[in-house]
Parts: C-alpha cells; structure tokens; sequence
C-alpha cells in the first residue's frame, strides 16, 4: 500500500493538477482534502484542456475513485455543474467513482455575501464564501453539513435558526446588502440534494477500508502551502491548511500513512491576491513580470485574475519543503523561462542590514525582507520536446540542478508544457 500527497510549495497555482493526473496510474483512489471553489486545476489530456475547481483531478482517470473529504467546503451548485461539465465532454462520473463527505461543510448564498462585504476584499479572495464557511465551522453553530442536506426537517430549522442572525451582521456591514430567506435557501438546496444524495457518503469509513483493502490513495491538495492557514503568511491565507497538515484532519487518513509526499514548484514564483511577495517582478508592462505572465498564462483558472509573477524563492521552498515532509521536487512550467537572458534566484533574505535563511511566517514581517539574488544564465532555446534531462540545454540543466540543491531534495518530475507527455522522469 503506497499514499502519496501532492502538495505545492509556493503560494498555489503551481500545476498540481498535472502531476496528480501523472501519478493516477500508480494509485486507485484520489482525495481533495481542503479548500473549496476557489481552488483551480488544469489538466490537459490527449490534446483537452480540463478546468476544475472543486472536484478531484484524479476523477478524469476512468479506474480512479475521487473522494472529496470532510476537510472541503461544497458549494452544491459548483458541485452540480462540475458534474455535469465532466458528463458532457464524455468523463463518467457517478457515485461508483466519485463520492463527497457528508461531514463537509455547505456554502450558502450569505457565505458569499458575507465575503464580499466583508474582510475578504481587504486581503484579495476569490469571493467565494469560502472563508465565512469555515468560519461557521469553527464556530458550530452555525456550520451546516452535507450529510444534513438528507434530512429535510432538520435542515429547514436550522436555516430558520442561522439565517435571522445572518441577515443582521450583514445589515451591519451595509444598509444595501442582501437580505435572504430561510425557505427559500432551504427549498433551493433541497432540490440540489437530490441530484447529489447518491454522492454523499462516509468518506472516512470508505477510505479506511481503502486501507484496509491495500489499495494506494493519492492525496491531491489545493492552494499552496505559503497559504496554509496555520503556516503561511498570515493573514494573507486560505482559510483551510493547504499544507500536508492538512491531510489528518481534512480526510480522516493518519499522516502516518503517507510514504510519499511530492512537492511541486514552478521554475519562478507567482501568488494571486494581496500580501508580501519579495521576489515580485513589478517591472511594467514591457517587463520580465509581464513576459512570464503573458508566456505561462497566468491567469487564475477560477477567477481569471492575473497572477503576480517574480523570481524563485529559495528560502520560501525550504521553509514549506521542511514544513510538509516534502521526499521529492516537480519543477513546473520551466518552458515559461526558455526566451529570458537571465534568471533570479532568491538564496536569502536581508532584513535591517542583516541577512537571514528563515523565512517568517508572518506578512507584517516578510514586508521587511529584501531578496538577495545569484544570477544564472538562460538557454533561448524551445525545451517543449524535452522527454529526458539529457534533451535540456546546459544552462537548463543547470538551473534545475541548483534548485534541487538549494531546497536540499533531488528533482524527479521536470514539466516542460502543459501536456501529460511533457514531462521528464528524472528517476
């Protein structure tokens, strides 16, 4: 038996969908164990390019079955639709291969409100009710299950009960906010519960018996690990551990299960939203920020947002390579630097004069930190055909080579385009 965790290293968006859809073959089931809707993957597949934000990467893969575990939040109508975009473009999905936790937690209508009218603006969110949802977690009384949608009674008081008190913060964070009611929100997701009733499962009896049949589980995480609520720089975060912390508590798998963690990286650094991000190329439009982010498509897949594009930080990755357990590196996107002269690499930080290899948790403190930069030469040559180290140039060689040292763990997977057969197994 053989769990593996894909989980990325910087601040998201790093082709984690890719790397779970390379590794499907080896594993039988897949789970999302954190995040919601805000989340994206992209996965190109015999030529189709796949979007996904809520459901598995893995379920695109006819023998897997996709799990998606207690620690998700589920907006049911972007569960319906995801569903029914899968359906459409030929994937099977039913509830032999995909399945949802009744233990994760529903967004509502308000959820949304909420965030839009509340702090999210102020730290860069998608506006999704992401972070609200979890918030009603926490506080129990008013989180509201999926399992709970089964109970018709049972959900229509609560909502009478929760959604009062919703209308009056809300009319508090403006005199022009929607005000909604409980009926209605009730009848609404009724009729959403029928279509995913047969969905709804005890995950976490289904995948200890997935243990107990010694079948391997791949564990496919959302956003970055320098969003990780607990670990990344606060409060610039998810609101959900998007680290392998997560993997425990967002699954109800023991982290002591995992033999396999891979951490995937891009070849540079992007974060979307507000926050401190020292390696910022924010150079203008004619610049090697814009460069990168017209080259790479950097856009986010959920929102379309474009992504903040800088130089590889190294001090960055070894601080969530050791936070994560990480065994093993997936270097990302390298194709995006192929027509650059030059490249930045971040090895340290300097904060009031003083230079420093840690990397501080905290936002007020990463806005201190000064990047101090090793040059390295580019290749300016097409590396898209690559299928093995010995096809990169020198200077490409040379540059994945400095990563893994810098990170102090070996580099195994070498993406070089967004294609499954782009890819270079370098063990």
């Amino acid at each position: 038996m053989a769990c593996t965790c894909v989980v990325g290293l910087q601040w998201g968006d790093e082709a984690k969908g890719k790397i779970v859809d390379f590794l499907t073959a080896d594993h039988h089931v897949v789970v999302r164990y954190n995040g919601g809707a805000n989340a994206g993957h992209t996965v190109v597949r015999d030529g189709k390019t796949y979007k996904l934000s809520l459901l598995p990467t893995g379920i695109l893969s006819p023998h897997m079955r996709a799990v998606i575990g207690n620690g998700v939040v589920v907006n049911p109508v972007r569960f319906l639709e995801e569903v029914h975009m899968l359906r459409t473009a030929g994937i099977p999905v039913n509830e032999q291969n995909l399945a949802v936790s009744d233990h994760a937690h529903l967004i509502f209508p308000y959820h949304v409100e909420e965030e839009s009218l509340g702090a999210g603006a102020a730290i860069g969110t998608t506006g999704r009710g992401i972070g609200p949802c979890y918030a009603d977690k926490v506080t129990r009384s008013t989180g509201i299950r999926v399992g709970e949608l089964l109970y018709p009674d049972h959900l229509r008081e609560r909502l009478r009960q929760i959604v009062p008190r919703k209308n009056a913060i809300l009319s508090t964070l403006s005199a022009t906010a929607k005000s909604f009611d409980p009926d209605a929100i009730c009848d609404e997701y009724l009729g959403h519960a029928q279509a995913i009733r047969p969905f709804i499962k005890d995950t976490v009896r289904l995948l200890h018996r997935t243990l107990c049949d010694k079948q391997n589980i791949l564990f496919e995480a959302a956003q970055g690990s320098l969003l990780d609520v607990d670990h990344g720089t606060y409060p610039y975060v998810t609101s959900s551990n998007s680290s392998t912390a997560g993997v425990w508590a967002g699954s109800g798998v023991p982290a002591r299960n995992l033999t396999r963690v891979v951490g995937v990286i891009k070849a540079y650094t992007t974060r979307v939203g507000r926050g401190p991000f020292p390696t910022e190329l924010d150079d203008g439009p004619d610049g090697v920020g814009e460069k990168i982010r017209k080259t790479g498509r950097e856009y986010g897949t959920v929102t379309g947002r474009p992504r903040r594009c800088g130089w590889f930080d190294a001090v960055a990755v070894r601080y969530t390579a050791a936070l994560g357990g990480a065994d093993e590196l997936a270097v990302m996107l390298l194709d995006v630097l192929s027509d650059i002269d030059a490249f930045q690499i971040c090895t340290a930080y300097e904060v009031d004069g003083e230079r420093t290899t840690d990397f501080p948790g905290d936002a007020f403190l990463l806005e201190k930190c000064k990047p101090v930069y090793e040059t390295l030469s580019g290749w300016k040559k097409e590396i898209g055909g690559a299928r093995k180290l010995a096809d990169l140039p020198n200077a490409a060689r040379k540059y994945v080579d400095r990563l893994a040292e810098l990170i102090g763990l070996p580099v195994t997977i070498v993406s070089v385009g967004p294609d499954r057969e782009q890819t270079i197994l370098c063990k």
